[in-house]
């Protein structure tokens, strides 16, 4: 049994914090201007953006609810992250370009030009709801974890946990922006693969494995299956839904999204940012089939050793195998290199979320970009403030609502927020026609009902055929065909 005390715990956090605090201070000492906040001054060498990514794109959700996801779906989810491949070389060779040309902040002024203002607007409504939501569900799972295993025990309630997790977070942005985070990210990835390759190690030695035992048990593993084609389009885990859901879902939530471009976008050239690109999808497909082989070897010590399934509510939650194996059955060195982790993934992830929602606030919505930098920088620091609260709500709600895997949950909600992005931007780039801008917002709110209506009725309508993350090409598909039906030839 691990003997890690919750104040052990604690001492590690304040540590961790101390030094993140550190580093904003040292980045943004003499450049608290917007277009340091926004830009970083675009200097940023591609190699620190591409490592510091993987932190953000990861998150505590990957980090906790990956390994546990190998129990029910197996390595399936290696078809995605395929699929995730493609998706970032589209960015980089079809989307990146057009940003770099236009000189873009906010990704979404590229709706302004090529639509106009209703359908900007509304691109990046959609972009700061999805954004926050999921920001909102990433955060949640961490402040569960933190709460079970360090705040409970001394009687603080879940809301101070979220409060206090939310403020740590704001007081290390609010000012540098996008100039820290690319430094803390970095820092906070090198903690998570450290953290990931260590614990790998230190699992194997556990149940008696070499490093080539280690690699044995994963590949000859009933669930290290990765490619699935025998069920056809009715099974979950075909490969074709997963590799098709897995590239559009990457070009939306990586190229369609503020938060990633915004830190790709302070690459000087745009050689360099697409060399950032394709080395992050590399790293990022290696990593996450680290994290699978990581939940092997998770489900193979709980069962070597009677560890139950953990649960919530009475529900089985396999994604808190990994925080109760590492905290409750296993040295106290696995349950502090497991809260390095946990502190790292999420806190990158929502550090640059945090970021990049105060940026596309401040642009599309206050339009930062035509007024002077000195005037709006309270303003900038408010807007930064506002949209941590509205985090700290959504996770609140959250915990009184969710009653499924939080990766799923992410998904599920990406398919019905982001698919208006998705038909917004291939319209644009895929046609040359022109549409009523003043009909677009009906038309993009109108497709994620329909989307919903469509994915409740298909198993009815369709000879049972059940959606899985491919709602969000269904969502993106009745966007693309509401638009042409507003449109006209046009240059």
């Amino acid at each position: 049994m691990s003997q890690l005390s919750p104040q052990l715990i604690l001492s590690i956090i304040v540590a961790y914090f101390l030094m993140l605090i550190g580093i904003s201070y040292i980045t943004s000492r003499g450049s608290s201007d917007n277009h340091s906040f926004f830009m970083a001054k675009r200097q940023s060498p591609w190699y620190l953006i591409a490592i510091g990514m993987i932190g953000t794109s990861i998150s505590g959700i990957t980090f906790i609810s990956v390994p546990g996801w190998v129990e029910a779906r197996s390595m399936s989810y290696m078809q995605t992250v395929f699929g995730f491949l493609l998706g970032y070389v589209t960015i980089a060779y079809v989307l990146m370009p057009m940003y770099y040309k236009l000189n873009l902040i906010s990704i979404y002024t590229y709706l302004d030009k090529r639509f106009g203002t209703n359908s900007y607007k509304t691109g990046s409504a959609f972009f700061l709801l999805s954004r926050t939501v999921g920001s909102g569900f990433r955060l949640y799972l961490a402040a569960l974890v933190l709460h079970q295993f360090v705040t409970s025990p001394f009687g603080i309630p879940f809301w101070v946990t979220v409060a206090v997790t939310i403020g740590l977070i704001w007081s290390y942005t609010f000012k540098g922006g996008v100039k820290t985070i690319i430094w803390t990210d970095l820092i906070q990835t090198l903690c998570l693969l450290v953290t990931l390759v260590m614990t790998i190690s230190m699992l194997g030695d556990k149940l008696g494995l070499s490093f080539s035992g280690i690699v044995d048990t994963v590949l000859s593993s009933p669930k290290s299956q990765i490619f699935f084609f025998e069920n056809g389009w009715g099974d979950a885990k075909n490969f074709f839904k997963q590799f098709l859901s897995g590239a559009s879902i990457c070009i939306v939530m990586s190229g369609l999204d503020q938060d990633i471009m915004q830190k790709n976008l302070t690459v000087k050239t745009l050689k360099g940012a697409q060399i950032n690109m394709l080395s992050y999808g590399a790293l990022l497909g290696f990593i996450n089939f680290l994290f699978l082989s990581l939940g092997i070897l998770l489900f193979l010590y709980a069962q070597q050793n009677n560890i139950p399934i953990p649960s919530v509510n009475g529900t089985p939650r396999t994604d808190l195998l990994f925080p109760t194996i590492a905290l409750q059955y296993s040295t106290p060195l696995i349950g502090v290199l497991f809260f390095l982790g946990i502190l790292a993934s999420t806190y990158a992830s929502a550090d640059s979320a945090l970021t990049s929602l105060t940026t596309a606030f401040c642009i599309d919505f206050l339009g930062f970009d035509k007024k002077n930098s000195e005037d709006t920088t309270k303003t900038r620091t408010l807007v930064h403030l506002g949209f941590s609260v509205l985090l700290f709500v959504i996770i609140i709600i959250f915990y009184f609502i969710n009653d499924s895997s939080v990766i799923e949950a992410i998904y599920k909600a990406a398919s019905y927020t982001y698919g208006p992005l998705l038909g917004l931007f291939a319209f644009g780039f895929l046609t040359k026609r022109s549409i009523n801008d003043k009909i677009a917002p009906f038309i993009c709110c109108a497709s994620p009902v329909l989307t919903y209506i469509i994915n409740n009725n298909s198993q009815a309508w369709f000879n049972g055929y059940k959606f899985d993350f491919e709602l969000l090409i269904l969502n993106g598909f009745l966007t693309f065909v509401g638009l042409w039906a507003i449109s006209k030839k046009g240059e």
